[in-house]
């Protein structure tokens, strides 16, 4: 009775300090086995481990990639246009030991605010560098910044026992005090711009008509010319067929002329002539009367029906 009495509570007290010597690293985590606030072994393997009860305590770490937003800051390219950044960054603890000796008690809190740090110099170290502008940061080609904003801090970082996998900005915004004089000078440029087309589409017109009229001018040129060399042609055959004419009966001709000259003379209806019946005009008048014998006036007022009935004859 007195042995089971003094074995229980034995047993129990072997039992919980078997218990309290095992803890369990899981694969997500790594561990530190410390022993008065010193590093006594490092645990980055999965499973059971073994650690001194009251003297030695163990300290875990995630292994898993973390994710870190930094505060929002104020940057200055080249063209010395003031911009508005907030980046994040993804980051794992690569050496515990060093992280451990770097942060002590404070964990992560304390690592993620010296790495807030870190990237926030970087940030304003790369984009205000000489040669990279605003246009540059607010481009979709500024994964050459990022890239170099990352490997800076990684170098940093390192002495923190962090490694810091990616880095990318999030947001890249001008401040609000300058956002109405960019819209202005965006609006100048855009109207800057258009002026320049429309002035390019009224030169274009200008030489679009002034081709036109050119061409209009040389078309009728061309066309009285032509007209001009038709009808000098026309009037050659003419001349031709007058002359071939009067060749072949040359008192056939003289009649014809002069009927011609009657009919253009005596065209209106009210004309008044005052002639002598012996002229050459009414030479073939002369079957009506004699040469020297008076022509009654109504014969001279009206000499068309005369000239008919001449030519009828």
């Amino acid at each position: 009775m007195r042995k089971s009495t003094y074995l229980l509570p034995v047993v129990v007290v072997l039992a919980v300090i078997a218990l309290s010597s095992i803890f369990v690293v899981d694969e997500r985590e790594k561990a530190l086995v410390m022993q008065f606030g010193q590093i006594k072994s490092v645990k980055e393997e999965p499973g059971l481990a073994f650690k001194i009860p009251l003297i030695q305590e163990v300290v875990k770490y995630d292994d898993r990639i973390l994710s870190l937003d930094t505060e929002t800051i104020e940057v200055t390219p080249s063209d010395d246009r003031r911009l508005v950044v907030d980046a994040f960054a993804r980051y794992r603890i690569s050496d515990v030991v060093r992280f451990r000796q770097a942060v002590g008690v404070g964990g992560l809190r304390t690592a993620e605010d010296r790495l807030s740090g870190i990237l926030n110099a970087q940030i304003r170290e790369v984009l205000g560098a000489d040669q990279v502008t605003s246009d540059v940061i607010l481009s979709t080609d500024r994964r050459g910044l990022t890239n170099r904003i990352r490997d800076q801090s990684r170098q940093q970082a390192l002495s923190l026992g962090l490694d810091v996998v990616d880095v990318r900005l999030k947001q890249t915004n001008l401040p609000s005090q300058n956002l109405e004089a960019t819209f202005a000078r965006m609006r100048a440029e855009r109207e800057r711009e258009a002026a320049d087309e429309i002035a390019r589409g009224n030169e274009a017109a200008q030489r679009v008509r002034a081709l036109a009229d050119r061409t209009v001018v040389e078309t009728q040129s061309e066309a009285n010319r032509d007209g001009d060399i038709i009808r000098g042609e026309a009037d050659a055959e003419r001349n031709g067929i007058f002359a071939e004419a009067y060749g072949a009966d040359p008192e056939f001709f003289a009649f014809y002329r002069s009927l011609q000259a009657y009919e253009k003379s005596l065209a209106t209806g009210n004309s008044s002539m005052v002639m002598t019946p012996q002229g050459e005009f009414f030479e073939y008048f002369k079957s009506q009367g004699e040469i020297g014998t008076p022509v009654p006036p109504a014969a001279t007022q009206s000499a068309e029906p005369a000239a008919t009935g001449t030519a009828t004859e």
